[in-house]
């Protein structure tokens, strides 16, 4: 494999400044967004041939996201794109301030199966926007839909401009010997951790979307009915196959068997007595996977749930009692339908399990003690969050999405794309009307008149 052509035809387009126009960045938004409408029934498919996903599911986690983004960007690129004056300094005066925002260039985008198509779309549609080059290499997991991106790219885009890379592990390894000038990834923390060694090489930026085990703590003051319904959406849409899915719940203890009966009615309202014959719930991306899950429960007390099949890759929704800390499910991210409850009757007890674990990609709390929650939410780091609901914050553009510590570096989504794949030029435009001779050498006897200086303007 060798890409070196491609990476040289990328970087003369970008040199030739034929990816700055903004007229010709929003055609291309524009013409991104007509492909993914008139494909609809083809991006349905696929979502459903690689993880069965309803076409409601695929419309809400995929579609409908990149639509929203397109049309915010389509609304504001103009302004997002235009040098930002600031503030200037008395200690500059006389002079005009500003911030370029600056495309990187050559942008590597690598992307996960678990929303595959709006999770490869959406780095590159941003990159684009910010007037880089890509090169994206999406999952070989989800191949169908892999397919599908790499023809819709390549009707939009110029292959100095934006390319599709289709291949498995061995191709991203060989990507990322390439020198880039921004590494965009959506992964596992161990795949991140090889990402990050190799930007290393060439102090290349990076922007790391992973994950870690997001805990859930509900407290006794809640409706049960509801918030049951809220965790039962949040954890089990894309089958449990979600980055900021709640991993596990920490439970007031007097309120555990009936959240736990709760939830149970919960799982059967949204997918019936048997989740298997109903077309609103997916299946797990490959078998591998889905041994990895049945692997977690063993040992464990189920309290519902618990069946799998290894040859459709179904795996049922499941709840687990109160598994051991040092458990294979306790132990990493689940990152699939089974959800752990561990009580809790007091604070300390909340501190010490989450304390065990890494900073995580989410927390969630439910509670109608607003000093509670906020406590909670202050107190713990995380990427981000709800108070009394789960994962509706990565559907607001306006809320910057990414984690912290081993969950990630960077965030994206609405004008925080835009910025995260823009490099900030400090520019300052000085007068020539004026030129305070006091900062010049020789410096003898001016001291005194700077330190007054500081004082007077600071």
């Amino acid at each position: 494999m060798d890409f070196s052509n491609y990476i040289e035809n990328q970087e003369n387009y970008f040199r030739k400044g034929n990816t700055l126009p903004i007229s010709k960045r929003k055609k291309l938004l524009k013409n991104l967004k007509k492909e993914i409408l008139s494909n609809e029934d083809k991006i349905f498919q696929a979502l459903n041939n690689d993880l069965r996903k309803s076409n409601y599911e695929t419309y809400l986690t995929e579609i409908g996201i990149l639509i929203s983004e397109i049309d915010l960007f389509l609304s504001n690129l103009k302004k997002w794109a235009k040098p930002k004056k600031v503030k200037s300094s008395l200690l500059s005066f006389p002079s005009s301030d500003y911030i370029y925002s600056e495309p990187y260039g050559k942008v590597l985008i690598i992307s996960p199966w678990n929303y595959p198509f709006q999770l490869a779309v959406l780095p590159l549609m941003s990159a684009v926007a910010a007037g880089n080059t890509v090169v994206l290499k999406p999952s070989e997991h989800a191949p169908n839909t892999s397919s599908l991106i790499k023809e819709i790219i390549e009707k939009i885009f110029d292959k100095s401009h934006a390319l599709v890379v289709e291949g498995a592990a061995e191709t991203a390894s060989k990507l990322l010997e390439y020198r880039w000038d921004y590494i965009f990834f959506t992964g596992s923390v161990k795949i991140g951790k090889i990402v990050a060694t190799a930007a290393a090489k060439h102090l290349t930026p990076t922007t790391l979307e992973l994950g870690g085990k997001n805990p859930c703590i509900i407290d006794d003051s809640v409706d049960l009915r509801l918030t049951s319904r809220r965790i039962v959406w949040g954890k089990f849409v894309n089958a449990g196959q979600t980055c900021i899915a709640p991993d596990f719940l920490i439970v007031k203890r007097n309120i555990k068997e009936q959240l736990v009966d709760h939830l149970s009615k919960e799982i059967e309202r949204a997918y019936g007595k048997d989740p298997k014959e109903s077309e609103d719930y997916p299946r797990i991306v490959n078998k591998t996977n889905l041994s990895r899950l049945s692997n977690m429960i063993k040992d464990t007390k189920i309290l519902f749930g618990g069946e799998y099949d290894i040859e459709t890759c179904y795996f049922s929704p499941t709840i687990i009692d109160e598994p051991r800390i040092d458990s294979p499910i306790m132990d990493e991210e689940i990152f699939g339908p089974i959800l752990p409850i561990i009580s809790y009757d007091d604070e300390n007890q909340i501190e010490k399990l989450i304390s065990k674990y890494e900073k995580p990609l989410a927390l969630y709390v439910f509670s109608t003690n607003k000093i509670f929650s906020e406590k909670i939410i202050r107190k713990y780091s995380f990427g981000g969050g709800a108070i009394n609901d789960t994962i509706i914050h990565v559907g607001n553009p306006n809320l910057p999405f990414g984690g912290v510590g081993y969950s990630g570096i960077g965030a994206y989504h609405g004008k925080s794309s835009f910025d995260l794949l823009s490099h900030k030029k400090s520019i300052v435009k000085k007068g020539n009307w004026l030129d305070i001779k006091i900062r010049y050498a020789p410096y003898k006897g001016k001291l005194e008149y700077v330190k007054k200086f500081f004082k007077l303007f600071s």
